[in-house]
């Protein structure tokens, strides 16, 4: 096990006093640095900064940050919730260190597409069967989590035909 305790902080982000959605930190005793070329491996879209001995991923909606002694989390719906999604982490990374030796570390810096990148594989059709207003916001939202590819009808149909 290689987080064994830490100490959680959920509070609602100073940028956005009033706001209902939350933020969580666990301050960790331990360094994890040596399980991040390994999450960079299994995680699909995280980035890792090899440099600044970061990892970030964005998994529904939630923004994640690894760093050496502390994962941050944002855009929780509520304190329960950012106490789950940090608690789901640590498991995440002790499973993750457990199997390191079924899995090849990677150190690579993957970028994740821009929405610009996103926009210019859509149809283009603005049908607004996604729910969005345009194709644009749809590559916007896409790129950062809070769609999946698979409500886009027109994409969608071309699938199934």
């Amino acid at each position: 096990m290689l987080i064994r305790t830490y100490k959680l902080d959920v509070f609602t982000p100073p940028c956005e006093p009033g706001a209902e959605r939350f933020a969580a930190i666990a301050r960790l005793e331990d360094d994890i640095s040596e399980v991040l070329p390994y999450l960079n491996a299994t995680l699909r879209g995280a980035v890792y900064h090899p440099a600044a001995k970061a990892l970030t991923w964005k998994k529904a909606g939630h923004n994640i940050a690894f760093h050496p002694f502390e994962i941050a989390i944002s855009n929780a719906e509520d304190r329960q919730g950012a106490e789950r999604e940090v608690n789901g982490l640590v498991n995440l990374v002790n499973r993750t260190w457990e199997r390191r030796a079924e899995i090849t570390p990677s150190t690579a810096t993957h970028q994740r597409p821009t929405p610009m990148a996103i926009y210019r594989l859509l149809p283009g059709t603005n049908c607004k069967g996604c729910g969005e207003a345009t194709g644009w916001v749809f590559a916007a939202k896409l790129a950062v989590s809070q769609k999946k590819l698979a409500e886009c009808l027109p994409l969608s149909a071309l699938a199934t035909s």
